[in-house]
This record gives structure tokens, C-alpha cells and sequence, in this order.
């Protein structure tokens, strides 16, 4: 503690707090202080060869090394490039109205932030935080958020889906349409998966119904094994209607994938990935493929499996082509439980190393990625994102729930790695 007189006079000090370092600030923040234009002591000094008020040893050394780039000519300031060019020196004012001008006027391609300031430099303009202010009007401009490039890295950790036992977490999908047919008239294939042991199940169809889906589900997976305690499913049609009553009849704990978001079901992708390889090795004409789908499965079964460091086959009946293991069963399967899980560490740490965190908000305005066959007027020249939308919600595995500017909700979430902040 310092002991102050009690007759002392003590001046406060009042410091200015900003959020980023000064040279960072846009030429706004730097210009509305004093309401005095940024190079209003480089000219002055020019001028009349006089310093700021409050300026120290070291901001005067500062200063004159600074105005050796700039020479004024009549009344106007210029700045000496590197080629010799005189570029004209702009207040807020006049670099708001070039940077418009120059990126959205009638020769503006709307380019990038760093290509905006080289053209307006080349155009004969400059002013001290050029770089800076283009990248932040480049990033508030409508038409560029709209039409920006798709975002390919992750913006959250991996949330992997595993099942501890047997039959009590199914993953089903659809491969199809597929052309051309089979020779019994077949376009699709129904494929469900064990998240444990990976024992697939498949059944070709000509035409999918959500009724069909149900009489698959009895006869594939109830009614051979067990009611099983999840299934795991997109938002397709044909997973609504009689599934949704043949789930609720039984019991089963129903989730549904985002829209356009095979990585919550990859363990289904994945299968369907490699029943189309297989079938493909396997197939003598292009339409014969429907006859070597059990011919297919059967090679999945019994082919060692990465993720679980087994087969299915031996997970689900205990033996390997004619070798019984019976005593062994718990303890194969506790075996593959466990690789399950290292293996799921494995690819989450992998995958945790493309991830470019996104920090979004409750209350945030962002953009939403337009997926699917949206019929549009414009074609390919349709914008990648729509929006503004406020975030609603957000869930610790990385789902948002929007909202749009009219304050409607939407009915379902939307993972974040579709999203981005919308800058006004």
C-alpha cells in the first residue's frame, strides 16, 4: 500500500480498453475519436513542420520516418508507392464510398478483401488500415455471404454412436434409386446394420414404401433376432407413417438423422459403401445384381472387420467357418465392444484435428447452406447460402435450431457445419 497525503490532489488516469490492438481497427474506429481524419498529423507536419500537442520523443521519431512516404502536392495529400505511382489519400468518408464503388459498382467482380485493396491501390487511392477495413467490407457484403464457396471443415468434435450389445442399436438406409434395374425389375436395396457386431441385413425392392420399410424391419430384424432398443434413421418418407406406428407398437427409441447429414448414420454409409463394391466385383451383367445380393451379404459377414477387429459372422454365432468357439462368445464380443471403442478414440482424434471450431451463439444471425433439389429460377447461378436466420438453441453435439427474421421456428435442428455468421 502507498500512504497519499491527505491534502494531496490525485488525478485519475483514464485508459481506453479495446478488444484488439490498435493497428487492427478499422479506419471508422480510428477517425471517430477526434472526429479528426487519419493523416491529419502527417499533413500538418508537412505543412507546417509542427508535432501533436502530446506527442513524445519517441512518437515525433516515429512520425518523421512515417511522412517520408508522403508528399503533398497543392492541397492534397499523396502517399509514394514502391513503383514510384502517387496514391491519393482518402478519409472515412471517401474510402467507404471507393470501396463501394470498386467492389459492388459497375465493373465490381465483388473480389476478395486482399484483391479489393491491390485494385483500389492500383486505381491510386490509399489510407493506413486499407487491408483491414476491405477484408471487413468484403465480409458484410449480402452477395458474397450468399454466394460464398461450401464449408468443408468441421466445425465440432466427432460424437461417435456405439452400442454395448448385441442387436440393440440398428442403423437402416437405402441405396437407390439404382439404374439400371435388376432383371426382376428391382431399383432399391433396404440395408440395416447391428452397431455392434456390424451383422447386416439387405432386401431389394422395386418400388419403397414406408410400408415396406415396416415389413422389413418385422421380418429382418424383429422377428429373426430381437426388438432391438434404437433405430437410427434419416428423415426419408419412406421412415414415416406405418414405421413410425410399428416403433411406437414396440417400443423402439426412434432418432432421425439431420437433413442431409450422412455422418450421423455412417455406420450404414459405410456398409452401404461397401455392399456397392462388392456387388460390383461380384456381378456378371449389369443387371443381375439383385441375384448376387445374398451372395454379396454373405462375403460382408465373414470378411474381418476394421472397426470391430473381428467378422460379424463370428460376433453374432461365436465360430468361424467351422470352428467353434462357444466358450468363447462373451469374451469375443467384450473383446470387440472394447476395439469399438478405441477405434471410434482413434477417429475422433483424427477427426478432431480438421476441426476449425465455429464460436456461433444463441441469438447470432448465420446462414444456412442450401442442400437438395431446391427448384430455382436462376439455376447454377442459384446462391450456396439462404438466410439471415437467428440461432434459437444450440445442443452440446452440435445441432442449432433456427429461427427466420419473421420469428417462425423451424421444425428441425440444423448441424452447425451448415451454418455460418451472417455479418451486417
Amino acid at each position: 500500500m502507498i500512504d497519499i497525503p491527505a491534502d494531496a490532489t490525485v488525478h485519475h488516469l483514464l485508459i481506453e480498453s479495446r478488444s484488439v490492438p490498435t493497428y487492427c481497427c478499422l479506419i471508422n474506429d480510428t477517425e471517430l475519436d477526434d472526429g479528426l481524419s487519419w493523416y491529419h498529423d502527417i499533413y500538418h507536419f508537412l505543412r507546417l513542420g509542427a508535432y501533436p500537442e502530446a506527442a513524445t520523443t519517441k512518437d515525433k521519431r516515429a512520425l518523421r520516418q512515417l511522412v517520408a512516404q508522403f508528399m503533398i502536392c497543392g492541397e492534397t495529400l499523396y502517399r509514394r508507392s514502391t513503383d514510384g505511382m502517387l496514391l491519393l489519400c482518402l478519409d472515412r468518408t471517401s474510402a467507404d464510398r471507393v470501396m463501394r464503388e470498386v467492389h459492388v459498382g459497375v465493373y465490381g467482380p465483388h473480389m476478395g478483401g486482399h484483391m479489393l485493396a491491390r485494385k483500389i491501390m492500383r486505381t491510386g487511392y490509399f489510407w493506413l488500415t486499407m487491408e483491414t477495413d476491405c477484408y471487413q467490407f468484403v465480409q458484410r457484403c449480402l452477395e458474397c455471404q450468399v454466394q460464398e464457396d461450401l464449408i468443408h471443415v468441421p466445425p465440432s468434435e466427432l460424437h461417435a454412436l456405439t452400442s454395448l450389445w448385441p442387436f440393440s442399436v440398428r442403423g437402416i438406409d437405402i441405396i437407390g434409386k439404382i439404374s439400371p434395374k435388376s432383371s426382376i425389375g428391382h431399383e432399391f436395396i433396404l440395408v440395416a446394420i447391428d452397431y455392434l457386431t456390424k451383422w447386416m441385413e439387405a432386401a431389394s425392392y422395386a418400388r419403397l414404401t414406408s410400408s415396406r420399410v415396416a415389413g422389413f424391419i418385422r421380418s429382418h430384424i424383429i422377428y429373426r433376432y430381437e426388438v432391438p432398443h434404437e433405430l437410427i434413421l434419416d428423415r426419408g418418407v419412406h421412415f414415416i407413417a406405418e414405421v413410425d406406428i410399428l416403433v411406437q407398437r414396440y417400443g423402439i427409441r426412434h432418432h432421425r438423422s439431420s437433413a442431409y447429414r450422412p455422418q450421423t448414420n455412417r455406420a450404414v454409409e459405410a456398409a452401404n459403401k461397401n455392399i456397392k463394391r462388392i456387388l460390383r466385383k461380384l456381378i456378371e451383367t449389369s443387371q443381375d445384381w439383385s441375384e448376387k445380393l445374398p451372395f454379396a451379404l454373405w462375403a460382408y459377414r465373414t470378411s474381418f472387420c476394421t472397426s470391430i477387429g473381428a467378422t460379424p459372422y463370428s460376433l453374432v454365432y461365436d465360430m468361424e467357418a467351422r470352428f467353434d468357439q462357444l466358450n468363447l462368445l462373451d469374451e469375443s464380443r467384450l473383446r470387440a465392444a472394447d476395439h469399438v471403442c478405441a477405434y471410434q478414440r482413434k477417429m475422433a482424434c483424427a477427426f478432431k484435428k480438421r476441426v476449425k471450431p465455429k464460436p456461433l451463439q444463441i441469438g447470432d444471425l448465420v446462414l444456412k447452406v442450401i442442400r437438395g433439389l431446391i427448384r430455382d429460377p436462376r439455376g447454377k447461378f442459384r446462391p450456396n447460402w439462404s438466410g439471415p436466420y437467428f440461432i434459437r438453441e444450440l445442443t452440446p453435439e452440435g445441432a442449432a435450431w433456427l429461427m427466420d427474421l419473421d420469428g417462425n421456428l423451424f421444425s428441425e435442428p440444423t448441424n452447425v457445419d451448415r451454418l455460418k455468421r451472417y455479418y451486417v
